[in-house]
């Protein structure tokens, strides 16, 4: 059976037969090398079994191709015969499900052999034109490294739709603007985000214009809804909702004790999902009892108290759920290759929470207990100021909205009844 180096396969497989067919199958030793790898790095052994099962599929599926190079056109091609001929057997009802799987495998096992056939993608011609502009603002202008990402994210946006209209830049004229931002409108997005986009456009006209690559500059002409001084509530739920989504994460599982220690950043801290993610093992000061924070907007790194259930859940996280491997930041997937978090894990975990607990919120994200915490702070008495410096505001401005949220000052007026008015 084999040879050698089909060590993996002897530990995961114990029946004769299932061990030749992997032992024996195409690309048997890559396979091997690849488990040995993940094993390595703590993979626990349910993983490392659904893994080689998945691998001697795509290595019978891809033999033609591999070892490498292979396109990821290529592997996601065979991800859809895979997962139709899954669905036609009634080994699973649709077809996201093993398709994401046969990806998620495929592409970590090309990635570990280097097979992939990299095709660089084209450049886009204004590409230059972004950078220069992200360079500006994130020197001269001193604008967090997020705002810039923004700001770049919409100019790019115009530039596109530019280059899609057959347009150059140094002619775009007024009506052209109004098109644009017409197209924007006409995708749904709120009222927010279209000011957001004119803000981000008006501030990249003028630069360009200087620059010369438009003859005039047409900011003053960027249309924008119209938004009344802080329209917008906090979107956050009510702290006893909050609390109640703690709750609920109060068990020993993997999962339970991983998503306990990163609600209550959230929540208690008030950090945004990047800074959530972002924290590293060494963020963690033991001897001092101080977490250490750095902050996305402003870059500065911001100290806290480490808190007692705070204090519990990290230690607790790190001694039964964080996955044994060598990276160095403190949240990470729960199944190999580990890796860190991704923004849209975080936000499943708190949106998938809050709809199963049915907590009533304009939003289910992340950011939603920021917003909490915000309020809470307020109504339990603390001033703007001591809020904004524990949200990380640089403003007192970005704190004040939540001023209006002052549902202590509000129960009071509506416990008068106005002289028998009401």
């Amino acid at each position: 059976f084999g040879g050698n180096w089909a060590g993996m396969f002897k530990s995961l497989f114990h029946y004769p037969r299932v061990f030749s067919r992997h032992a024996n199958g195409p690309l048997a030793e890559e396979r091997n090398t690849f488990l040995k790898h993940l094993a390595s790095r703590g993979t626990p052994r349910s993983t490392l079994l659904r893994y080689a099962r998945q691998l001697r599929v795509i290595a019978v599926l891809l033999d033609r191709h591999l070892p490498g190079p292979i396109s990821r056109e290529q592997i996601a091609r065979h991800a859809q015969q895979w997962a139709q001929g899954q669905r036609r057997r009634g080994h699973a009802q649709g077809l996201k499900w093993p398709r994401e799987h046969f990806l998620q495998v495929a592409s970590a096992w090309c990635t570990f052999m280097g097979w992939w056939q990299e095709q660089p993608r084209p450049r886009a011609a204004y590409r230059w034109r972004i950078e220069a502009w992200a360079s500006f603002l994130g020197g001269p202008e001193g604008l967090a490294e997020t705002t810039v990402a923004n700001y770049c994210w919409w100019a790019s946006d115009l530039l596109e739709w530019l280059q899609e209209q057959d347009v150059p830049l140094r002619q775009i004229t007024l009506g052209q603007m109004d098109r644009f931002m017409e197209q924007l409108s006409s995708k749904g997005l709120s009222r927010v985000t279209l000011a957001t986009a004119a803000k981000a456009l008006r501030r990249f006209l003028p630069y360009a214009h200087e620059q010369g690559w438009c003859r005039r500059d047409l900011a003053q002409g960027v249309l924008s809804p119209r938004l009344y001084r802080q329209e917008n509530l906090p979107a956050g739920p009510a702290w006893s909702d909050v609390k109640r989504l703690i709750a609920a994460t109060g068990g020993s599982t993997v999962g339970q004790l991983r998503n306990r220690a990163m609600l209550l950043l959230l929540a208690v801290y008030g950090l945004r999902s990047g800074e959530v993610r972002g924290l590293s093992l060494e963020d963690l000061d033991w001897p001092r009892r101080v977490l250490r924070v750095r902050r996305s907007k402003t870059a500065r790194v911001q100290e806290y108290p480490l808190t007692t259930a705070m204090g519990q859940a990290l230690r607790r996280y790190l001694a039964e759920a964080r996955p044994d491997c060598a990276r160095r930041e403190l949240f990470l997937t729960r199944h190999a290759p580990f890796r860190q978090l991704s923004a849209g894990a975080l936000y499943r975990v708190t949106h998938g929470l809050m709809e199963r607990l049915e907590i009533s919120s304009p939003k289910h994200g992340p950011h939603a207990l920021r917003h909490a915490c915000a309020s809470y702070l307020l109504n339990d008495g603390l001033s703007l100021k001591e809020v904004g410096d524990h949200l990380g505001h640089r403003h007192l401005s970005a704190t004040q909205i939540y001023a209006k949220v002052d549902l202590v000052g509000l129960r009071s007026v509506a416990a008068f009844d106005l002289g028998g008015l009401l």
